[in-house]
Parts: structure tokens; C-alpha cells; sequence
């Protein structure tokens, strides 16, 4: 299966919080800020990308506390093509979404006035390390 199939298949089946989070993402309700869900970047799919500010989402089940190490090298890789990676559990946005909107805010802001130099063209984006 090749990402674009694999995009397609994780687009129908979001889990509950990645569909709450999307509400609140799509149609540029965040700040007028255009996101898309399940995209394929390199040889991985993450769950939210902004691409005129550079930052990808990712919404965790609790598999990902088993794979620390292949996140930080995925991480590793998407921030080294100018994009900044944020993290929530899932029970963070199931329920404090709130305050992951914040974080998203806070992000999206501080994107803005730090610039990044990307090999992508156009790339805009920070180095910044994130906490879940």
C-alpha cells in the first residue's frame, strides 16, 4: 500500500480524537489557518499538517508510549524537512481540548515571527522542542 492509499484508508478511519480535533481544524476555523488530515510527508502520514505555518499534528494512543524511539526519529526526520511537530494524547484532546487549541494557537503564533529555513520551497517553520 503506498502512502497516498494508506492517507486515504486513516482519512475514513480517524479515531474519536483525531475527529474532534479535525472539527475544530477544518475550514479554516483555527485562526484562518488551512489544515489537512492524514498527509503524507516523506514516507510517513501524519495527522495534521499546516503547511503555510510549517507545523504537523500528531494525536497519540497509547501505542506510542511503547515507540518513543520511532517517534523521535520520525519527528527527527520531519523537522529536518522545516516543519515543527507537536504531539497530544489522545485523552488531551478528548479532554482539554481547550487547551490543545492554546498550544495550537501558541505554535501558530510563534511560527509566524520565527522564521525557519526549509528545503522545501516557501518553507516556513521553527526548530522547538514539544512536549505531549
Amino acid at each position: 500500500m503506498n502512502n497516498t492509499q494508506k492517507s486515504r484508508l486513516l482519512r475514513k478511519n480517524q479515531t474519536d480524537a483525531e475527529k474532534i480535533l479535525w472539527q475544530r481544524l477544518r475550514n479554516r476555523e483555527l485562526h484562518g489557518y488551512k489544515f489537512r488530515r492524514q498527509v503524507p510527508v516523506g514516507p510517513y502520514v501524519v495527522d495534521f499538517m499546516c503547511q503555510s505555518a510549517h507545523l504537523i499534528i500528531e494525536v497519540d494512543g497509547g501505542q506510542h508510549a511503547d515507540n518513543k524511539e520511532y517517534d523521535q526519529y520520525r519527528d527527527a526526520f520531519l523537522r529536518a524537512t522545516g516543519y515543527e511537530v507537536i504531539r497530544f494524547w489522545n485523552n488531551e484532546v478528548m479532554s482539554n481540548l481547550n487547551g490543545v487549541l492554546e498550544a495550537l494557537t501558541l505554535a501558530l503564533s510563534q511560527g509566524e515571527n520565527h522564521p525557519h529555513p526549509s528545503p522545501l520551497p516557501g518553507g516556513r517553520g521553527k526548530n522547538r522542542e514539544q512536549s505531549r
